[in-house]
């Protein structure tokens, strides 16, 4: 399989020469690609304290030099970072977001198995939440460690609710349908039609495969070995999601919502429209708060000023299965890399309650190990007291489960095919029973041309047909 990488990024040699060039003169500092998010640098310079201070040290293991650590913001995205390793110019240590990018990591050679090493540490994957395992573990090895984890909720302007005179709904599980009495009473209109406020508003990739889980349905079989997307469960699932902008009315189409783009405001897509005020509820991260808190706890030269958004924030509805998406990001070390053992106290940081403490008191999502999560101090940050909410992340978390992916296809062949095809049902140019129809044919033949290039994989997947009963 690395041969067929290898192959396939040939044609990418030019690429590899303008990596060399942006790559920074070597200063003896461990290299992290990630976001230029600002809290990166509050989390970097606590690596370093904690690094030059030994308390990243394991007792019976070789301490590594102090090298320290310096953000790359520049040379993100998996192409570039796998041609920059194939090449040797690559950074040290890198993030990931989810399985199908990992996938690509691991075949092409570019992600280290850390998997020994970090038992020599003394650091157990099972501490982190489980959820967010397909970010860092690949075929059951650990490529690397979470830097967060995230479970999307439902987000609530409290003055919209005061204005129209709806009751804030409680934090207690509730259904779509439940949520839906509330959605209308806060989608308001023009008598020309023209929405003045919506009900809800959410990133329409995690709306319906929010949905589609929470209906029952998957997108492979238990095995891996075929795509199962056209299920009457997963059908129904994106059908309601779809019903939410085309039957119920109560969030923007993509036209009303290139109408909102255009409006001007900070952020983007749904997060800007929420801090906006352009809808009353919405469906995201406690990531969020990381924009928010500067319209809702706004601090100026130094002094707190007064908010000029309120938020809350509930458990978001469920369907059939009370059951939500776990997302989050992980930092993986680059196998290529001369100083990949040094690479792995950074890992180690990423499991130690300090950086998970911070990462909670920064809302850069939730921490990723459970544990730190479970706390006092977690719940009540007497920075912000106005966010009385956090127990729910931490609680929907617990019901959150993982995107599915399969060891026999592709994971960025699979996301091209599925956001095509649900990028024309959110535009209601198909219907998702023809979009999950064409997305598993597709899907199932990305899975049979990834067998027929491995043997390896192919002896798997004929071991796996041969042996098991057939199931959803």
């Amino acid at each position: 399989m690395k041969k067929l990488f290898a192959a396939l990024f040939a044609a990418l040699a030019l690429m590899t020469v303008i990596a060399m060039r942006m790559q920074a003169p070597a200063d003896h500092k461990l290299v992290w690609i990630s976001d230029d998010n600002p809290r990166r640098k509050e989390q970097i310079e606590l690596f370093n304290q904690m690094q030059q201070a030994g308390q990243l040290d394991t007792p019976g293991v070789a301490p590594n030099p102090r090298l320290g650590m310096k953000l790359d913001p520049n040379n993100g995205g998996m192409e570039k970072v796998i041609v920059q390793s194939m090449g040797g110019v690559g950074s040290d240590l890198f993030d990931c977001y989810d399985q199908k990018t990992l996938s690509a990591y691991v075949r092409s050679g570019a992600a280290m198995d850390v998997t020994d090493l970090l038992k020599a540490r003394g650091i157990s994957i099972d501490d982190v939440w489980p959820a967010i395992k397909p970010t860092f573990v690949f075929d059951g090895r650990a490529y690397g460690l979470p830097c967060n984890s995230a479970v999307d909720a439902l987000w609530l302007n409290t003055d919209l609710f005061a204005k129209t005179g709806v009751p804030l709904p409680t934090n207690h599980p509730w259904t779509w349908d439940e949520f839906l009495q509330t959605a209308h009473r806060l989608t308001i209109r023009s008598k020309d039609g023209h929405a003045v406020q919506y009900g809800f508003l959410a990133d329409w990739a995690n709306l319906w495969q929010g949905c589609l889980m929470q209906w029952g349905g998957h997108t492979f079989s238990a095995d891996g070995t075929r795509c199962v997307l056209d299920s009457p469960e997963a059908i129904a699932g994106v059908q309601f999601a779809h019903d939410l902008i085309y039957k119920e009315h109560v969030m923007p189409t993509p036209i009303e919502e290139a109408s909102l783009s255009g409006q001007g405001g900070w952020g983007q897509g749904t997060l800007k429209w929420f801090g906006a005020a352009k809808g009353a509820m919405a469906l995201g991260g406690r990531w969020w708060l990381c924009t928010l808190r500067d319209q809702t706890h706004p601090v100026v030269n130094g002094k707190l000023q007064p908010a000029t958004l309120r938020v809350s924030a509930v458990e978001c509805p469920h369907g059939p299965l009370r059951v939500f998406k776990g997302y989050g990001r992980a930092t993986l070390v680059n196998a290529t890399s001369p100083r990949a053992k040094e690479a792995l106290d950074f890992l180690v940081y990423l499991s130690r309650k300090p950086y998970n403490d911070l990462c909670n008191a920064q809302a850069d999502a939730l921490a990723p190990v459970k544990r730190y999560s479970q706390t006092q101090e977690y719940l009540h940050n007497p920075e912000y007291p106005e966010e009385n909410y956090n127990a729910v992340w931490r609680d929907v978390m617990a019901a959150a489960v993982p995107e599915e992916s399969s060891i026999f296809a592709d994971g960025q062949a699979v996301n091209q095919i599925l956001t095509v095809q649900m990028d024309l049902v959110k535009s209601d140019q198909k219907t998702p029973a023809a979009a999950l129809h064409d997305a598993r044919v597709k899907i199932d033949a990305e899975i049979q041309k990834m067998i027929s290039q491995d043997p390896t994989l192919k002896a798997r997947y004929d071991a796996l047909k041969a042996g098991r009963k057939e199931q959803p």
